[in-house]
């Protein structure tokens, strides 16, 4: 269990970023790695508590053995002085028997001891990786809003698309401009139309006004 957490603290620890730029959210790869290796820390947790109770129920059976070899030597030494030698030597081959099974128990209780302190040690740490790495996730994830908000506001205020604007606007521009040059072309040309016509008015007006004079020269040639 221990090993494969180790494993997994390395490789969010020094391969998560790496491994989430292949990903799709890498959010919820980062959540996922937090999910498993909180389910680690449940089960060591559980290992835990039952080392802790066998470490218990060991120190339990060394106190009572202990009891009992006192109580074994008590009895021999009250079989002795009522002449009973028999029950003596059943008493004190108990109590050897009893010796050596204290013996060994006292040794797995060191045993369980030393496993305790190990197991809550190590608890700690996985306890403390966790919520070095839940922190991390939180920047992490910090990180990956920014970069969104980054890439959105990119592509809103995209060169291309500002040049595009800009030469739509441009062509616009040019139309307007052609409009009005059109425009200006044609008064140019109403107005040499207009003058032309006026000029051929003027001359048939004053073609009108020499042949009156001339009928009005006559007229007064006539009488004379």
């Amino acid at each position: 269990m221990f090993e494969f957490f180790k494993r997994m603290k390395t490789v969010v620890s020094s391969e998560l970023y790496a491994l989430i730029e292949k990903a799709e959210d890498p959010i919820k790869m980062a959540d996922q790695y937090l999910r498993e290796m909180n389910h680690e820390i449940e089960e060591a947790e559980k290992t835990t508590a039952k080392v802790m109770a066998e470490e218990k129920l060991t120190h339990r059976k060394i106190t009572d053995l202990k009891l009992l070899i006192e109580k074994r030597n008590t009895q021999a030494m009250e079989a002795i002085q009522a002449g009973k030698e028999t029950l003596a030597k059943q008493a004190l081959e108990n109590k050897l028997q009893l010796g050596i099974e204290l013996a060994s128990l006292e040794n797995l209780h060191e045993q369980a001891k030393q496993n305790v302190k190990d197991l809550q040690n190590r608890l700690r740490e996985m306890k403390a990786d966790y919520q070095e790495l839940v922190m991390r996730r939180d920047t992490l994830k910090a990180r990956a809003l920014s970069a969104k908000v980054q890439a959105s506001v990119n592509r809103s205020f995209h060169t291309e698309s500002r040049n595009s604007a800009k030469a739509g606007f441009e062509r616009m521009e040019q139309k307007v401009m052609e409009y009005e040059a059109e425009a200006e072309v044609s008064k140019e040309l109403k107005s040499n139309h207009l003058e032309i016509d006026n000029e051929f008015k003027k001359m048939e007006t004053e073609k009108l006004v020499e042949s009156e004079l001339q009928r009005l020269k006559d007229s007064l040639n006539s009488e004379k």
